[in-house]
């Protein structure tokens, strides 16, 4: 059987974690950023995890 291969659009938007995880960035950090208060912006630098219904799919797309 053939190897798997990734989505490479995923690849480049999710990275694993040590525990097996997957980090991900922040949506609305391009543009608008006058209307966005300090705190929200502030937040949305940081990253988080995907959740658990999205992580199912995810999975599928990086097999590696």
């Amino acid at each position: 059987m053939p190897k798997m291969k990734s989505h490479k659009g995923s690849q480049k938007r999710f990275s694993k974690t040590g525990t097996g995880k997957l980090k991900r960035g922040h949506a609305y950090t391009s543009h608008l950023f006058a209307n966005k208060s300090p705190k929200q912006k502030r937040n949305l630098r940081k990253t988080t995890t995907v959740s658990k219904g999205d992580f199912r799919r995810i999975k599928t797309m990086l097999p590696y």
